[in-house]
């Protein structure tokens, strides 16, 4: 009786990394680091490991929290905006769903640490489906959200297709109390 087996072959240092970004360049959605783990037969370790190095050489990989996603991949005529915002982190989820309901991408959040200076963290996020798999994973994880350093006060980096998108989203969360302005 012959019995098949698939072993997938161990890519190595440089080899794996440039599987690495093709498979980041061809990719529809982002990759988590557990399914490039997969698909080159090392640890999830070796993968943050990885992205680390090609960031370093410059390739515009950016780490989410839906995984990894190579930036020419994204359209780049959305328009961006930062804004900022201040709630509990019991009212986070609430302000993401603001956002995204409105037809904008959260991008990235950011705070102004008194030791750190600024930290930008990328969520990129864009529907109700996403803000709630973010959420999960913080509450899985028991994080903090980055608003947590600064008392709620935290800025965001928020994107659309439109100008309208950019104006109701903030709009709605002027309307709730959770936008901060001059």
């Amino acid at each position: 009786m012959l019995i098949e087996v698939n072993i997938l072959k161990k890519l190595l240092g440089e080899e794996r990394r440039l599987e690495l970004l093709a498979l980041l360049k061809t990719a529809e959605q982002p990759m988590t680091g557990t399914e490039l783990a997969k698909h080159t037969n090392v640890s999830r370790q070796v993968i943050v490991n990885d992205m680390n190095l090609l960031k370093a050489r410059n390739e515009p990989i950016v780490a989410t929290s839906q995984g990894y996603i190579y930036m020419h991949n994204v359209q780049q005529t959305r328009l961006q905006r930062k804004i900022v915002c201040m709630h509990n982190p019991n009212e986070a989820k609430e302000e993401l769903f603001i956002l995204v309901d409105c037809g904008v991408t959260v991008e990235s959040v950011i705070v102004e640490h008194p030791v750190y200076g600024e930290i930008t963290a990328s969520i990129m996020v864009s529907n109700r489906l996403e803000v709630e798999h973010f959420v999960k994973r913080v509450q899985e994880t028991n994080a903090l959200y980055l608003s947590a350093l600064t008392d709620g006060t935290h800025l965001h980096v928020i994107s659309s297709a439109s100008e309208e998108s950019l104006n109701l989203a903030e709009a709605k969360l002027r309307q709730r109390g959770f936008l901060i302005e001059n």
